[in-house]
């Protein structure tokens, strides 16, 4: 009795409740808008909480991550701009159901199966904390750089063309090396500018090859009609809910799992579900890029399921699952508490009422994430004439508020340029932003992997193949590198 009042305690406190609502809120509307982050708003909100009482300042924190993780969702559907990279792999189908005048419908299955998510991936953190994160404290450095090497196959599936594909995530992790080598402070690709060596930020590259991009794109089409979008049922029947039910808890435990492994995050889980559910919906409706709802599915449940994921690591271990968790540990030093494994025993309380916060901040994620969808779907249905300029100022304006460098806003421009000629090719764009991501954590992990096995090539391979979760993911690795290499075979 008495750990169900301690995982009801933010439901019972009225001013607890309203800290989650409050947090939630804000959350959607901050995740929502490229450029501003998750990360960058809980790091806002450490300033002015320290002086709080913890289960004051956690219960907001709680509640701006839970609906920052959605809120991206909203404009990469509406506008083709996910307002996080965990929206990128959502902006693939979401935006052509909004192109078909189904915003409202994509948004309301999105909102549903984003509180599926985060309810199974709360549930996980309750009931499987301490088996979860044994499991990944057993991840070495070469396990990390594995899984960010099969991440960039990935993009052959979610582009349907393997080669291009993988030239565009290449591309992406070339982007990604730009800046000074985070071990010898060597410049890479910088050419004796002081512009480039602090790296390209990815949401920079994000906002340029979505936002600018797809502005470029609309001029081409300036004087058609505006789609008028169907808001009149935004409340998913219950026989989609049922249809898609199997596929978001799958798709829920691929992303807390993958929230679990420390420094993956949301956006990984959300490229591995879609590619999961690409791979296993065997009829859609529509085919994957085209509107299939599955393609919200799957994104959408793990990255929302990776939220109670992120937690497991940072709880039982220390270990931050993702930027956000990080900056909560130090909130929690701030607070006088130290996260590792002597955490949940020394204060179970505190453990059940981050659970019940985080119970609470779906509930509201549903209640929120159903409203406002009318004042967004207006958006999309402005005058091309009126919608393209305000998409590049938005844009601009997002780019220069990540870092306040004006030379952000040159680099954004520059990769919509960039973005457009590869669409008007046939490049996809989603995977040059993976490999931004990816680049760093891969080069990082080669680097440490490297270290441990003292220099030695021979020892370095050797490690691939002598320990089990090395050698599984390898095999992984070559098998998807060999069915990704048949297709092309196949239709040659």
């Amino acid at each position: 009795m008495d750990v169900l009042l301690q995982i009801l305690g933010p439901i019972l406190d009225p001013w607890t409740l309203a800290l989650v609502a409050a947090g939630t809120f804000a959350g959607i509307y901050v995740g929502a808008i490229p450029g501003l982050s998750v990360t960058m708003a809980t790091s806002i909100l450490i300033s002015f909480t320290h002086a709080w009482d913890v289960n004051e300042a956690l219960a907001l924190i709680a509640g701006v991550y839970v609906g920052g993780v959605y809120g991206g969702s909203r404009t990469a559907i509406l506008l083709n701009i996910p307002g996080a990279p965990s929206a990128v792999a959502t902006a693939l189908d979401g935006y052509p159901l909004a192109q078909r005048g189904e915003a409202g419908a994509a948004i309301g299955l999105t909102t549903v199966m984003s509180v599926i998510g985060g309810m199974i991936g709360v549930a996980a953190l309750a009931l499987f904390a301490p088996p979860i994160s044994q499991f990944a404290i057993l991840f070495q450095s070469r396990d990390y750089l594995l899984l960010g090497l099969i991440g960039i196959l990935l993009v052959g599936s979610l582009s349907g063309d393997f080669t291009r594909g993988a030239f565009a995530g290449a591309l992406g992790v070339l982007i990604g090396m730009v800046g000074l080598d985070p071990m010898t402070a060597q410049g890479r690709f910088t050419f004796g500018t002081i512009h480039l060596m602090g790296g390209i930020h990815y949401v920079v590259a994000m906002i340029g090859f979505f936002g600018v991009a797809e502005a470029l794109m609309q001029l081409r089409d300036i004087n058609l009609p505006a789609v008028k979008q169907n808001v009149s049922r935004i409340v998913p029947a219950w026989r989609d809910v049922r249809r898609y039910l199997g596929l978001a808890i799958r798709s829920s435990g691929i992303g807390t799992l993958i929230g679990a492994l420390p420094g993956t995050g949301g956006d990984i889980a959300a490229l591995l579900a879609y590619d999961q559910a690409k791979r296993t919906v065997k009829n859609p409706e529509v085919p994957f890029g085209q509107g299939a709802k599955e393609g919200l599915v799957a994104p959408e449940s793990a990255n929302n399921a990776a939220v109670g994921g992120a937690f497991i690591p940072m709880l039982t271990l220390g270990i931050p699952g993702d930027a956000v968790t990080a900056v909560i540990i130090g909130a929690l030093f701030i607070h006088g508490l130290k996260p590792g494994p002597l955490l949940i025993t020394e204060t179970p309380d505190l453990f059940r009422f981050i659970v019940g916060a985080l119970v609470l901040a779906n509930a509201f994620l549903l209640v929120f994430g159903l409203t406002g969808v009318r004042v967004f779907a207006k958006v999309i249905e402005c005058p091309k004439a009126v919608l393209v300029p305000l998409i590049v100022v938005l844009s601009a304006v997002g780019a220069y508020a990540i870092q306040n460098n004006p030379v952000d806003i040159v680099w954004m421009l520059g990769f919509g340029v960039l973005g457009y000629a590869m669409k008007l090719y046939g490049f996809p764009v989603a995977p040059v932003i993976l490999g931004v991501i990816l680049g760093p954590m891969m080069d990082a992990n080669y680097r440490r992997a490297m270290i441990g096995a003292r220099g030695d090539p021979l020892v370095f391979l050797w490690d691939f193949v002598s320990h089990p979760i090395s050698l599984g993911l390898s095999v992984a690795f070559v098998a998807m590198l060999a069915l990704q290499l048949r297709g092309p075979r196949k239709a040659a």
